[in-house]
């Protein structure tokens, strides 16, 4: 077991609620694997006390920290500084250590750019459609935008709230890079077309495991590579239509591990290879 010592830099993720969290299984490993002196544990913040709980934490001298729901966007006003991809996409999920303040990061979408290419799949010159158009989907299709897809469509079954997301994106683009179409229109797809799909919505997390977004199978004949951002359960019903219909599709898993690792590469300054990524995903996801 590692010992723990006056100088070992504390780290940690803030959220409501944290309890289901594999990131202390994903920090801790990579520190015992590197040799490198971080503990990290999960801290949960109830509603009302954000505004208390960065300040102490930098007061208290914590080197790092990550951030999920439902904090992502109500953190950015307590930071010192921010990135301009997570300017950019809108929502902070790491936060480094400098002199006067935390710096704000966004991992999450670097860390499904790093999961992608690491299955294979390449966005640069492709169609894509999200499905849902919460704060997920922005930071998806803002990421797609920086790595070179041709394109998106926003799918939601609020029509409004998928055109409000394309018309932002497109502001922030400069150009006509995100379109809406109403989910129950996904007929109007080209038959022909092939796209890469990501499940960027809650449907079909456990423990209502039993359903999709769109359960037609009709729709995923246009499916190219189907990447629900949903761990759990390992293959959600989405990911099952996707094969049905012969086409590969991927869970969340690797973006959660790969949104972890950059985080723990900016607060150590190591890298973090294929292979030690590889092990922390079978220890962490076993």
């Amino acid at each position: 077991m590692r010992s723990i010592s006056g100088t070992t830099y504390i780290c940690g993720l803030i959220g409501n609620p944290v309890a289901h969290t594999k990131s202390p299984a994903i920090h801790n490993f990579l520190a015992e694997k590197t040799g490198f002196d971080l503990a990290y544990g999960a801290f949960p913040v109830d509603t009302g006390r954000l505004d208390k709980a960065i300040p102490g934490a930098f007061a208290l001298g914590i080197k790092g920290l990550n951030v999920t729901v439902p904090y992502k966007q109500d953190v950015i006003p307590y930071l010192s500084e921010i990135d301009p991809l997570a300017e950019k996409i809108g929502a902070v999920n790491t936060l480094v250590r400098t002199e006067n303040g935390y710096k704000g990061f966004n991992t999450d979408m670097p860390g499904l750019l790093r999961a992608l290419e690491r299955d294979g799949v390449s966005v640069k010159g492709e169609d894509v459609i999200i499905l849902g158009a919460g704060g997920v989907a922005r930071a998806a299709a803002m990421m797609l935008e920086t790595a070179g897809a041709e394109g998106v469509t926003i799918m939601n079954r609020n029509t409004d709230r998928a055109e409000s997301l394309a018309s932002s994106i497109n502001e922030i683009c400069g150009r006509s890079f995100a379109h809406s179409l109403p989910v129950s229109a996904y007929h109007r797809l080209p038959l022909d077309a092939r796209y890469i799909v990501i499940q960027a919505t809650s449907v079909g997390m456990h423990p209502d495991t039993e359903k999709a977004v769109i359960e037609d199978p009709e729709f995923y004949k246009r499916v190219k590579i189907g990447y629900d951002l949903i761990f759990n359960p390992p293959e959600t019903k989405f990911m099952k239509l996707c094969r049905q219909a012969g086409a590969d599709s991927y869970n969340g898993s690797k973006m959660l591990l790969y949104q972890g690792i950059i985080a723990y590469e900016y607060w150590t300054g190591l890298s973090v290879d294929d292979d030690l990524a590889d092990a922390c995903y079978a220890e962490v996801f076993k």
